[in-house]
């Protein structure tokens, strides 16, 4: 069981940039005007504000990006709460080096 007062785990951008070949589940926290200007190809656009509202299957592990890392914290500890196990991607687009993709 989780626990409010556990630390949210995180991983580093090249940590993420690692894993994509597996195709994890990525979150885009951002707005939508954010994402369309520029995001990692497998994310999925799902802001901070309708973040309660995510429902799918819970089977892998989501992963949480934003442009900082502070809103897919707080995305990741609501995600949590609703049963998700979650990763927070530190320092988010901001620190990404790899490819976008402009638009939706």
């Amino acid at each position: 069981m989780f626990s409010l007062f556990n630390r949210i785990p995180s991983i580093s951008t090249a940590e993420l940039a690692d894993r994509l070949k597996d195709r994890p589940n990525l979150l885009d926290v951002r707005t939508p005007t954010e994402y369309r200007s520029g995001h990692i190809s497998i994310a999925t656009n799902w802001p901070l504000a309708k973040v309660a509202q995510y429902h799918r299957p819970a089977t892998e592990p989501l992963y949480v990006i934003c442009q900082s890392g502070h809103r897919s914290k707080q995305a990741a500890k609501i995600l949590r709460t609703n049963g998700y196990q979650v990763i927070n991607v530190r320092g988010g687009m901001n620190a990404w080096a790899g490819k976008i993709r402009v638009g939706k």
